[in-house]
């Protein structure tokens, strides 16, 4: 008998402490809501991430039977991956969805690239569980605030003539580049704790004004040092040398293979290809930290702006009503759609070549799809094979994210 194209799914909450508490974690509600499992909320916990594709650490499973998504997928390859995905993406879901609520700062890391990727996960399997690459994008649901990319050159310049930071300033300052700004990183990430705590409390006495375009790093500074302490290179790196972007509701952020990036806070729907793998420098135990120059090596300088990291939604063309957006980021891997649908609203979504995985962010409807019609209730969790066209309705008002092949 073939198996259903359109199905919903249970996914998997976890508690890194950076999430946010209780009911106030986003990630953990939407968990809350899917019917039948026996996920509750506990309100002294930190719940900091839902994922809800094949990857086996946090997997999706199927709702009704209880078997990993992943499974299913294996079993019914033709059908539910469909052939551009059974070619190319090794018959499996390429990318890995997820919500995050982040309270505090992520640490400061990057994903390393396939290349990369490839020789830690043969060298060390057990911290580096895959060999693929993760560039990512995070679409906000709320206020997110996100360290990304870095600053450009001549931003960056001046800060370091500041009296704590001199000593960290280049023999041939007068030009910098982005070889020079590797070394600053690798340089700041190497300093021994009482430094980093001698320069942060330096910094902290300088007046506002000569700090000029920069001055939010006085705001910032006790904001981090109150979250990961004083001693946290982390800080110097995010706030000397990154961007520091504050989004709204519908922005997005595109980080990629060996992108610098830290959250900072906010509610996120984050999609990535699919990989688990990271190295961290920053914003974490000591313990926890990769190696400095492995990071400071690994480093690219695609991203020097706002402009470099933010992803505009644009028109999805295969929206019948013209209510979907997508956000499209520069890789093979996935697509990422959001749709919006006001009172008495409906949408109807052309088929696609590969799978989707949806999720309802907020509001409740209907979906008409593979003869059939399902009830849909934020955080509920859906299935799409390919070639399997949609119908979304709503009377109240209906939110979707959904990442597609």
């Amino acid at each position: 008998m073939p198996h259903p194209l359109v199905f919903q799914l249970s996914g998997t909450c976890n508690s890194y402490p950076w999430g946010k508490k209780g009911k106030q974690s986003l990630a953990a509600q939407l968990c809350a809501q899917t019917p039948g499992t026996d996920f509750r909320i506990d309100e002294d916990e930190f719940y900091s991430e839902m994922w809800f594709g094949d990857y086996p650490d946090f997997p999706a499973r199927k709702l009704d039977t209880g078997e990993l998504l992943a499974e299913v997928l294996q079993q019914n390859k033709q059908q539910l991956l469909g052939k551009k995905v059974i070619e190319n993406f090794d018959s499996q879901l390429p990318y890995l969805p997820k919500i995050l609520s982040i309270a505090k700062a992520l640490p400061l890391q990057l994903h390393p690239n396939k290349e990369l990727a490839t020789k830690l996960h043969e060298k060390d399997p057990d911290n580096f569980t895959d060999s693929n690459h993760k560039p990512e994008i995070a679409v906000a649901l709320s206020k997110f605030e996100v360290f990304a990319g870095f600053k450009p050159l001549d931003q960056i310049a001046p800060l370091f003539k500041l009296q704590p930071l001199q000593q960290f300033n280049p023999e041939q300052q007068h030009k910098w580049t982005d070889e020079m700004l590797r070394n600053i990183t690798r340089s700041l990430l190497k300093s021994d704790l009482e430094t980093v705590k001698k320069v942060q409390t330096g910094l902290s006495k300088i007046p506002k004004e000569q700090f000029g375009d920069a001055a939010y790093i006085l705001d910032l500074l006790p904001r981090l040092q109150d979250q990961y302490g004083p001693e946290d290179a982390g800080s110097l790196v995010a706030l000397l040398c990154m961007n520091f972007l504050v989004f709204g509701p519908g922005d997005a952020v595109w980080i990629p293979a060996d992108g610098i990036h830290a959250y900072l806070s906010g509610d996120i729907v984050e999609c990535m290809a699919r990989s688990n793998n990271v190295l961290n420098t920053g914003f974490c135990p000591p313990g926890d930290r990769n190696n400095a120059d492995m990071f400071a090596d690994t480093l690219t300088f695609k991203a020097h702006s706002r402009e470099d990291v933010s992803l505009p939604s644009q028109k999805f063309e295969k929206s019948k009503k013209g209510k979907t957006v997508v956000y499209r980021p520069p890789m093979s891997e996935f697509d990422m759609l959001k749709t919006d649908l006001d009172v008495s609203e409906i949408e109807e979504l052309g088929a696609s070549e590969g799978p989707g995985v949806m999720i309802v962010t907020s509001g409740k409807g209907v979906m008409h799809a593979d003869g059939e019609e399902f009830q849909l209730k934020e955080g509920f969790i859906f299935f799409v094979a390919p070639g399997v066209p949609i119908r979304w309705e709503t009377r109240s008002g209906l939110q979707i994210h959904m990442a597609v092949v």
